[in-house]
């Protein structure tokens, strides 16, 4: 059999995109380079790996053998280079991280900074993306390490508990919703004008399916990019808004906000880190974990009370 890393690279990048222009593009190849090199791997494996449809490709039963392993492959020499890294000048070690917007826009910012600065030959991918889709990447090996909310279960993981966060209501103190002491976000649809992030942040989205399996939708009256610009939206009282409590420490003194608890159970969620189960990783990975861990330790020691 003859081929190389560049093919399983390449073959990696188009199992997981499912398009040979883009995995050509991440692979730093032509489209017919590419496109030839899949006919060679087909031929010199004498099996075919992939069905190509007008919308796409698909995998075979050996395609998907294939990805399996060559996923394997790959990891394992990531960790013989980074564990020759020490014995040798301008090698760089790259992790792959995903996580919630909980985490991204609390305490992941200042935590990877500090490890980033300890660490110059290391570098980070981060990614933000809703939990259920970070577990399914951790999971498949297309992110080393993932930060969720809520329960996993899924038998592909080792799962970390970092720190316990819950969502909660920001309004501005003269909205009728702050005489309310208990709220559910079901009652809030029928009547609330909501500020949200952008379609593609974790917690909107994770709002919008619930809204969604309770028959109703969030009333948006305007989507902004960040909790900072959420936060002044609601104080110019613009409506209201759900974000994480981890983020109201930066917040609890301003007069124009009130902070409500909310009653669904689902608003109380544990924040853990994710990575495949019994996937070796290199040293700097094991090292990055272990800062995540005392970093979310403080965050703990952070967090306001009820």
């Amino acid at each position: 059999m003859h081929y190389d890393l560049t093919d399983l690279r390449l073959f990696v990048h188009v199992g997981e995109l499912l398009n040979l222009t883009r995995a050509a593009e991440k692979s730093f190849l032509s489209v017919p380079s590419a496109s030839l090199r899949i006919k060679q791997l087909e031929e010199s494996l004498q099996a075919p790996l992939l069905i190509r449809h007008a919308k796409g490709l698909q995998l075979t039963q050996a395609g998907e053998t294939l990805l399996r392993h060559a996923r394997v492959v790959l990891r394992q020499l990531e960790v013989l280079h980074a564990d020759l890294r020490p014995y040798a000048k301008g090698i760089k070690g790259r992790i792959r991280l995903q996580a919630n917007s909980t985490a991204t826009n609390t305490f992941l910012a200042d935590a990877l900074s500090a490890f980033l600065n300890d660490n110059p030959d290391i570098d980070i991918e981060l990614e933000e993306q809703p939990s259920r889709e970070i577990i399914s990447a951790v999971a498949k090996g297309i992110a080393d390490l993932g930060i969720v909310a809520g329960t996993v279960a899924a038998d592909e993981l080792d799962v970390l508990p970092l720190y316990a966060d819950e969502l909660v209501v920001i309004s501005h103190p003269h909205d009728p919703i702050t005489r309310h002491t208990s709220l559910r976000l079901a009652d809030m649809l029928d009547t609330c004008r909501f500020v949200g992030l952008n379609q593609f942040n974790s917690i909107q989205v994770f709002l919008d399916r619930i809204a969604h399996g309770l028959g109703k939708r969030v009333n948006l009256r305007i989507q902004v990019g960040s909790y900072d610009a959420v936060c002044r939206m609601v104080e110019a009282g613009a409506g209201v808004a759900v974000v994480p409590r981890a983020f109201a420490p930066g917040y609890a003194g301003h007069d124009n906000l009130r902070f409500l608890p909310l009653q669904d159970s689902w608003a109380r969620r544990e924040i853990s880190l994710v990575r495949q189960h019994q996937r070796l990783l290199p040293t700097f990975s094991e090292a990055l974990i272990q800062h995540l861990v005392d970093a979310a330790a403080q965050q703990r020691g952070k967090s306001p009370a009820r």
